[in-house]
């Protein structure tokens, strides 16, 4: 058995309102696919919830069109906490997440008119910024990836935006243990777009994966972007310090993947031991499968999934099973497109 890393899979968001959250990431940037809507508690996250097992809801959110989804969290039995200082670029966590789109203009115009705050024009190379309503910062990439064509002007995640405080020690973590090997651009100085005014100076690196080969749902997922931030002439803040896993923000990076029991091995070996193991299977509402987390050199939380089982047709008793199937393979795409079942037509 090898690694396989099948792609982004989700990009946790701690919430206040799990519905308001999703509602209104589905009616402007199309992520209308509810794979799940759960309720449970946290029992293995003890680690990072200050030792209490702490009772959660969290929607996952897809959009068809290709690209990672959004797992929307809130706690349901605590007041969830923001940072203790608004997020600046590099800014030791993730800063922002970035979603595709092969039509840009269309959707910068629909993020305009929904009022979106803080949205940039339309830069040079082709993205812009904007927050959505909680204070979460968006970029979204021209990038012209399909899994299903459709009316909508925006895909799912293409990737995310870390800050880290060390450049090297970073670059290592991200292409040893997730395969991101190549540099598309690595540039020093003052970058307008993250200095806010203030004049900062920043490296920043923007990686992919060279090895597109995946199996699973990796059609869906798509390629996928790292991008690295490092403060070059300033301390960060640590984005989650004093905060637990599932305060406000984003929460987690989580990659679907095969092999985890490989990667658990190799992560050990490279001084980034998984922190949570569900070791076997584990119900992650209607769907099911092992995850683990490891941490990158600042602290930023990775989840692994491994994925067994999705439901298509819950009523039924049908549903996806990836254990049996070769890891390599991806699923077809007919049936992939079965989660199209799952699409939500209104407010919830």
């Amino acid at each position: 058995m090898q690694k396989i890393i099948n792609g982004i899979q989700q990009i946790g968001i701690g919430v206040t309102d799990v519905k308001a959250v999703f509602n209104w990431y589905r009616a402007h940037l199309g992520f209308d696919i509810m794979v799940f809507n759960d309720l449970a508690t946290a029992n293995l996250m003890t680690k990072y919830t200050a030792g209490n097992a702490e009772q959660r809801q969290a929607i996952l959110a897809l959009n068809m069109a290709g690209g990672g989804g959004l797992e929307i969290w809130q706690f349901k039995n605590r007041e969830p906490q923001p940072p203790t200082n608004p997020v600046q670029f590099g800014d030791l966590g993730i800063n922002t997440i970035k979603i595709r789109s092969g039509r840009i203009k269309e959707i910068h115009k629909t993020l305009t008119d929904a009022e979106a705050t803080e949205l940039s024009e339309i830069l040079l190379d082709n993205h812009f910024y904007f927050k959505d309503p909680w204070g979460n910062q968006v970029q979204v990439v021209d990038e012209q990836y399909k899994f299903v064509k459709n009316e909508g002007d925006s895909g799912g995640i293409l990737g995310v935006i870390i800050g880290v405080s060390d450049m090297d020690a970073s670059l290592y973590f991200y292409n040893k243990l997730l395969g991101y090997d190549t540099v598309v651009s690595d540039s020093s100085g003052v970058f307008e777009e993250l200095s806010n005014g203030h004049g900062n100076n920043f490296r920043r690196v923007l990686l992919t994966r060279s090895n597109r080969h995946s199996g699973g749902f990796g059609q869906l997922y798509g390629p996928s972007q790292i991008e690295l931030i490092q403060a070059l002439d300033r301390v960060p803040n640590t984005i989650f310090k004093d905060r637990l896993w599932g305060d406000l923000g984003f929460i987690h990076l989580c990659f679907d993947v095969s092999g985890l029991n490989f990667l658990r091995d190799e992560a050990k070996e490279a001084g980034h031991s998984f922190t949570v193991d569900s070791a076997n299977s584990f119900d992650m509402g209607d769907a099911a499968g092992r995850f683990a987390y490891m941490e990158d050199p600042d602290g930023t939380l990775i989840e692994l999934v491994e994925t067994h089982r999705v439901p298509v047709f819950k009523k039924l008793g049908v549903f996806i099973n990836l254990k049996t199937r070769n890891p390599q393979k991806p699923l077809p795409k007919w049936m992939v497109k079965l989660m199209a079942v799952h699409k939500v037509k209104k407010d919830i």
